[in-house]
């Protein structure tokens, strides 16, 4: 793990550097509309209240027995929202390095650091509402103590797509079509996980195959926590640390052997 800490501590050295671009891309993506960066906040929001209005007021739809709440817009919001930004951070950083790829070129810049402000320039848009998610869950439970793990998910998440991202856009780099095929996988993800459906409806005997998808812990964690006021079992915790070791593990094997042709491949 040797070559992913030095890129750590690199990364650590140019944090002022790393937040300038971050900044910077934000405010490009949306230069030259009235709102600005209002935009980016604009589609997860009006998603989350159309859920909330079609599902749980125009038509009162509610969830059978064993589900973790009644409501489905209610259900739905928990675990869409933190997809959504999985989502938005891993396809960011999956295509950092190939648009990075004329700047890297010409300038002796770490390209770690493109991925890594891919995934903060998406965290400075998910996490306010991920925040404003918590706050409007945390009165059905009395502010249980449980939601003080709720941070905590949140930066492993962040993690994730941190680590899966800057491993994705390395594979990207040698190989084009892995766009494709993630951007593919990402729109079947959301079926294969308990952000639609409670994970008990899900067939018995395929019921492993959720955790292919690694926001499934995720996901079962912050509806443990919004939904119920309880903390997240002990196997949501080690769904996390495995998805977390395989991502440390496969981008610390991409790096040494990317080391003298990424520069090549872009």
């Amino acid at each position: 793990m040797q070559t992913l800490l030095d890129e750590a501590r690199t990364l650590c050295r140019l944090r002022a550097l790393c937040w300038t671009l971050t900044r910077r891309e934000t405010a490009a993506r949306y230069a030259g509309t009235a709102l600005g960066a209002a935009w980016a906040y604009a589609q997860p929001l009006l998603t989350v209240a159309a859920y909330y209005l079609v599902f749980d007021v125009v038509f009162a739809m509610r969830l059978g027995e064993g589900a973790p709440t009644r409501a489905v817009g209610t259900y739905l919001i928990a675990g869409m929202l933190p997809w959504m930004a999985f989502a938005d951070a891993l396809a960011r950083a999956m295509a950092s390095l190939v648009d990075a790829g004329p700047i890297l070129q010409k300038n002796a810049l770490p390209p770690m650091l493109f991925p890594a402000r891919a995934v903060l320039a998406s965290a400075v848009v998910f996490a306010p509402l991920l925040a404003l998610l918590l706050l409007a869950y945390a009165p059905l439970h009395g502010f249980a103590p449980a939601l003080l793990a709720y941070p905590l998910l949140v930066l492993l998440q962040v993690l994730l797509c941190a680590l899966w991202g800057a491993a994705l856009a390395i594979l990207a780099a040698a190989l084009r079509d892995t766009m494709q095929v993630v951007a593919f996988a990402l729109s079947l993800g959301v079926f294969l996980s308990p952000v639609l459906f409670p994970a008990h409806l899900f067939p018995a005997g395929w019921a492993w195959a959720l955790w292919l998808n690694p926001m499934t812990a995720w996901v079962g964690a912050y509806q443990t926590i919004l939904l119920q006021g309880a903390w997240p079992a002990p196997a949501a915790w080690v769904g996390m640390a495995v998805w977390l070791a395989l991502g440390a593990l496969l981008l610390n094997l991409l790096l040494r052997r990317s080391r003298d042709q990424l520069t090549d491949w872009l």
